[in-house]
């Protein structure tokens, strides 16, 4: 195992999604799931930046218009922690976001979800041995 000895700790901020419709996208994202849209500031016509976070969360994604670098729907597994998949599943649902059951696995307890474009989250409860 690698152990790092740095003087500074590391925390990821922001992980680009690609997006077909950044209106949506705020919609999905903000009224759908919840998450917090903290920016959506058009600079001009070719460029339109949006930040969104989970609650909880230090990191963020971002979308919008002029930032795409893949096609939209191509994050085929981005996840996420959470302390219970149960109650994340029966908020989504409530939500009325379309996802699967928990998948319980050795390694953690997953729910699985889609965005509009087809990005593909994992919502994942660790689970430690007993």
């Amino acid at each position: 195992m690698h152990s790092y000895r740095g003087a500074m700790d590391y925390k990821i901020e922001l992980i680009p999604l690609a997006v077909r419709d950044v209106d949506r996208s705020i919609a999905f994202y903000g009224d759908s799931l919840g998450w917090s849209v903290d920016h959506d500031q058009t600079v001009s016509p070719t460029l339109r930046f949006v930040q969104v976070t989970p609650p909880g969360s230090a990191c963020s994604i971002c979308f919008g218009v002029g930032l795409e670098m893949m096609p939209a729907g191509s994050s085929q597994f981005i996840q996420v922690v959470v302390a219970d998949a149960d109650a994340a599943l029966a908020e989504l649902r409530e939500r009325g976001v379309g996802c699967e059951g928990v998948d319980d696995q050795p390694w953690g307890r997953f729910v699985y979800f889609q965005d509009p474009d087809g990005n593909r989250w994992a919502l994942q409860q660790v689970v430690r041995p007993s």
